[in-house]
């Protein structure tokens, strides 16, 4: 059982109850203007706890990690549950439907996480193409038998083609990272003209199966909806270049695992560098016994600075709404 502690601050202050923990200037700033009550333990906690905690609150705080059902919204507004104000940009992990019924406000933090995501987008594939998970684990084995030509050798990033699945914020700032900083070739598919892109070529095609079967590497920068669920499927796996790889940022629902598995054993692409997963935390132990695989425990905005700004973000959104102004980051 999780420890639930409330900070001794005004009763005249709005109340929100907040499922983990957040940075310490973050925290500070939460309690500057509202009384918060924290997941002191930061261990995960039930729905039961989470319902129990918007009944008695005015706003909640959740993160991704939270299942926000309709049971926990009905729970908030037959309480004290005025407004779901998310710690991250997704909100896939939210009822919006129960939430709108209920009449119930919506925020999230777009924008303060775009480098961090794009950084780490980086980060997988150059991990994976220059097989650094490999020699990490080899070397920490006591098993390098010293320098040789051809040991583990990878592929470079640089006049290969990147294909973007989505181009908002963080697509665009992954494409910027890969086309000015490694010469990579662009393309990417997205649901609407994008026609902002001046800095670098990039080539917007109309086609994911098209994309897949042109690309060296095929990032996922979507957001996770009914839309986007396996958007990336067995079908287009296989139209994959057998040397091509998977880089997943995004969600894990937009990837079907059970195919990318079966991918990855069968040698029919060179392998995927994964942060997150659909079943999260909890990782299907096919995903972790597959070859060819960097994964990361869902980093991608990990950084002091972002995360800071993330509840700095739901701060601000939490004090427009009780203060009666519109939501600065409106999801419903």
């Amino acid at each position: 059982m999780s420890h639930i502690e409330t900070m001794s601050t005004s009763s005249e202050k709005p109340t929100i109850f907040v499922t983990r923990r957040w940075p310490d200037a973050a925290e500070d700033a939460l309690k500057q203007y509202f009384k918060p009550t924290f997941n002191v333990d930061d261990t995960p906690l039930t729905a039961a706890q989470i319902a129990a905690g918007f009944a008695s609150h005015d706003a909640l705080a959740p993160t991704v990690s939270d299942q926000i059902t309709a049971d926990i919204i009905a729970a908030g507004a037959a309480g004290s549950g005025r407004l779901i104000a998310n710690f991250g940009v997704g909100v896939n992990h939210i009822d919006l439907s129960a939430a709108a019924s209920a009449g119930l406000a919506v925020a999230n933090t777009p924008g303060v996480l775009t480098d961090a995501t794009a950084d780490l987008t980086l980060t997988l594939m150059l991990m994976i193409s220059r097989r650094a998970g490999e020699g990490e684990r080899e070397l920490r084995a006591g098993a390098w038998a010293g320098w040789r030509p051809t040991h583990l050798m990878g592929r470079s990033l640089s006049g290969k083609t990147l294909g973007i699945i989505g181009m908002g914020r963080i697509g665009k700032a992954v494409a910027r990272r890969a086309a000015l900083g490694f010469g990579m070739n662009i393309i990417f598919f997205n649901r609407s003209p994008v026609t902002d892109i001046t800095e670098y070529d990039a080539r917007q095609v109309a086609d994911i199966d098209d994309l897949c079967a042109a690309s060296d590497f095929v990032s996922l920068h979507c957001a996770a909806s009914k839309d986007t669920f396996h958007i990336l499927n067995e079908a287009r796996l296989q139209r994959m270049q057998k040397h091509a790889y998977v880089i997943n940022t995004a969600r894990g629902d937009v990837v079907d695992e059970a195919a990318l598995v079966k991918a990855l054993n069968a040698g029919s692409i060179g392998g995927a560098g994964l942060d997150v997963f659909q079943g999260e935390p909890d990782i299907h132990p096919d995903i972790m016994s597959a070859p060819n695989t960097v994964l990361l425990p869902h980093l991608g905005s990990a950084t002091v600075e972002t995360r800071t700004a993330m509840g700095l973000k739901v701060v601000e959104n939490a004090r427009a709404f009780f203060a009666g102004d519109d939501l600065i980051d409106p999801v419903v």
